[in-house]
């Protein structure tokens, strides 16, 4: 069973204004990321779910699915929620979120959480892969820890787990911006009220964890990074540029 995936991709952001129609590398932002999970060979199908006429313009101009959504979303998987009621899917089909703002998230990976969707019983899944202590202790980079069946404890934004001996060899996990659902389970999401840790750490899946639902997380081999700075976006440019002239 095929799976549909839709980008959540909104035109404000506090720390980098309009980025997912910023276009120093001659396509926007958001193109980049369509086209990197369109190469995926499990998604029958790509929407970019936005609450912006712009963002959806830019989206259509290169032959995209946009699907205009409400402003008064908290969060990415609400977004994607709404998608996925207006489509009418079946409760047990798979929803991949793939956010706006990671461009460079291989197919590959999109087909591995595919995969990992259609062998868990848990109703959400994301991924991960190891990180430095020096890179754990940045805050803008997400990490979470697991239990021995892979399954998600705490994502947080602080250096978890605490090395409280500073020992050192404390395995860091960085959570990747994508996660799989069964459409049923976003129904359940989407009604639910945002959760204190939630709020606190500004991370939409503790919502999950904190009303008892369980989030399975697979390790993946890829280092791509979220773009929410003029830097980052700077730094995508260069990759960019470096990979055209190889």
């Amino acid at each position: 069973m095929n799976a549909i995936a839709v980008i959540p991709a909104r035109y404000s952001s506090r720390r980098l204004p309009g980025k997912m129609i910023l276009a120093e590398t001659g396509k926007p932002l958001i193109r980049h990321t369509v086209e990197s999970v369109r190469s995926a060979r499990s998604v029958e199908r790509v929407i970019v779910a936005t609450d912006n006429e712009m963002v959806a313009g830019a989206v259509k101009a290169f032959g995209g699915e946009a699907m205009m959504t409400r402003t008064d979303h908290t969060c990415g998987t609400e977004r994607v929620a709404e998608v996925a009621g207006r489509l009418a899917l079946p409760d047990d089909a798979v929803v991949i979120n793939v956010q706006g703002d990671e461009p460079e998230m291989p197919g590959e990976c999109v087909d591995k959480l595919v995969a990992v969707m259609q062998e868990t019983d848990a109703p959400m899944a994301t991924l991960a892969s190891p990180m430095t202590g020096e890179e754990a202790a940045l805050p803008h980079m997400t990490k979470v820890v697991c239990d021995r069946s892979g399954m998600a404890m705490y994502f947080s934004r602080a250096k978890i787990p605490h090395d409280r001996d500073g020992d050192g060899g404390v395995p860091y996990l960085l959570h990747h911006g994508i996660y799989g659902y069964r459409a049923g389970f976003l129904k359940e999401f989407a009604s639910l009220p945002q959760t204190p840790a939630e709020k606190a750490e500004k991370l939409e899946q503790l919502r999950a964890l904190e009303n008892g639902y369980r989030i399975r997380v697979a390790l993946v081999d890829y280092r791509g990074a979220r773009i929410d700075t003029p830097a980052e976006y700077e730094a995508f440019v260069r990759r960019v540029k470096q990979r055209r002239k190889t």
